[in-house]
């Protein structure tokens, strides 16, 4: 019988701590505990908001210019690292408030988006940019800023980093971008360059600065080139209307204290207009022949995204070892279009829960039309519109304890968690098969929108057929390209 007694108490203090458990605290909400859920924490996103809006980078010692090492990278198997900073760390604009800034970023994203779509519609109707003519168009000050140039308080969402152009080598900040080949640089004299942090880029500085003719197969492998008293001329155009014109050449490129890569093809831009602003160019690292780990035939590079609000930095690794918790996919070969890195993408899951969604959706069909790539220019990860629908549905249903806000722009799911310090919220998970699961911390798909505490869902729909997977659902974790396996792994907290 006190064994009875004993066992029915025992029994109701376990049902009274768990009981306890479940009941929110005054600065918390939460969903019914699982392992399917992932914690934000409010209070710290909203503290960023406030401080990426004063932050001076004249201020970080981080873009102080390191050496560049002048000893030339022996082999193409060599693995080397340079620097990656989010944009506000070069340029801060100064917005008016965190709204303000976030709506521009959100303008410039689209405009991304828009030329990835362009792109991919070109090459599977065959059309060729030399069949085109940039797009000029007035700006205003305002207007400066690119969706190939990085960073935050300039409205992009992008990345950059320091290389070492010519000899001797001067650091010039360039742009990082998955989703281009042709390497550039702002070059003198200029027709029209925009503003740049660097000074601007003179040829006759440097003793292995070197013209490209037209015969040379670097000259035949660009989508526009004209010939001019026998060299390479090139021009690269965006699908904003932003283009990029000049000779093509090749220079020595030095990568930190790494060393240097000697006779690298990059564009001598000349004539550079549109939404450009900060960065001296672009560095290639798409899967085309002309990107840089194609020139310099690296078997592997893997990047990681510090957070967007952040002055913090990380690095690009190339012919690095994959890390070894890396969740893999296969990555896939799009016939028309070399470029973009597409992957098998089988699923999605909410909360543990995988969502109804045709295994269609994410593949590219025969004409190379649809699939989804990884991309890191894009900022937020845009989905076919049946898949976000099913995506945002799912998540809803199961954060109906949160007060609910009005969509921000291109977000239709925002929610007010002003009164909390933290909440738990279900996962969002990308499945690959084979049980494969890259899980997102809930800072990567629940973004602040203001100061204020106004948390949107950072996904989108498309009408495109074309998926992307962007920059915010990326950051945090190492991001692992294998050229030589034709794999894609995914790492978190390896920044």
């Amino acid at each position: 019988m006190a064994f009875k007694k004993s066992l029915i108490s025992f029994i109701t203090l376990s049902l009274f701590i768990t009981t306890l458990s479940l009941l929110p605290s005054p600065t918390s909400s939460r969903i019914t505990p699982s392992s399917h859920t992932s914690l934000l924490d409010v209070s710290s996103s909203i503290q960023q908001t406030k401080q990426v809006l004063t932050f001076n980078p004249k201020n970080n010692t981080l873009l102080e210019s390191s050496s560049m090492q002048q000893k030339p990278i022996s082999n193409s198997s060599t693995s080397f690292s340079i620097l990656i900073h989010p944009r506000e760390t070069l340029l801060n604009e100064n917005h008016k408030d965190y709204k303000n800034l976030i709506l521009s970023r959100l303008a410039r994203d689209s405009a991304r988006v828009n030329s990835l779509n362009i792109k991919l519609k070109l090459a599977i109707n065959n059309i060729k940019k030399s069949d085109l003519h940039p797009t000029q168009t007035e700006l205003q000050q305002e207007d400066l800023s690119t969706p190939v140039s990085s960073g935050i308080s300039a409205g992009s969402g992008e990345y950059f980093t320091q290389l070492g152009i010519g000899q001797p080598a001067k650091p010039f900040y360039m742009v990082l971008d998955t989703g281009s080949d042709v390497n550039w640089i702002q070059c003198k004299p200029c027709s029209d360059c925009y503003q740049q942090s660097d000074p601007i880029y003179d040829p006759t500085s440097s003793s292995t600065y070197e013209s490209l003719t037209c015969e040379t197969q670097q000259c035949q492998q660009l989508d526009t080139s004209a010939c001019r008293d026998g060299k390479c001329l090139y021009q690269v155009a965006y699908g904003d209307g932003s283009f990029t014109v000049g000779e093509y050449i090749t220079e020595t490129v030095s990568f930190g204290g790494s060393g240097s890569l000697n006779r690298v093809a990059i564009g001598c831009g000349h004539d550079n207009e549109g939404l450009f602003v900060g960065a001296a160019g672009l560095l290639g690292l798409g899967g085309g022949s002309l990107s840089l780990t194609s020139q310099i035939k690296a078997t592997s590079f893997s990047y990681c995204l510090v957070d967007r609000n952040s002055a913090k930095s990380s690095t690009l690794d190339i012919n690095s070892v994959q890390p070894s918790d890396s969740v893999t996919a296969k990555l896939i070969k799009n016939q028309k279009v070399d470029t973009f890195y597409f992957m098998d993408l089988t699923g999605i899951s909410v909360g543990g829960q995988l969502i109804s969604i045709p295994p269609q959706v994410f593949a590219a069909d025969g004409s190379g039309n649809g699939g989804i790539i990884i991309d890191s220019g894009t900022a937020i990860t845009r989905l076919q519109t049946q898949a976000y629908n099913s995506l945002r549905d799912s998540f809803k249903k199961l954060t109906q304890n949160l007060r609910s806000a009005e969509g921000f722009a291109l977000f239709d799911t925002c929610y007010d968690l002003s009164n909390l310090q933290s909440v738990r919220v279900p996962t969002v998970s990308f499945h690959f098969g084979e049980n494969k699961v890259w899980n997102l911390p809930a800072k990567n798909y629940l973004i602040p929108v203001d100061t204020a505490g106004t948390f949107c869902f950072a996904f989108a729909p498309t009408p495109s057929s074309l998926s992307i997977i962007g920059n915010v659902q990326q950051q945090g974790t190492r991001v692992s390209i294998d050229l030589v396996n034709s794999l894609i792994g995914f790492s978190p907290n390896k920044c």
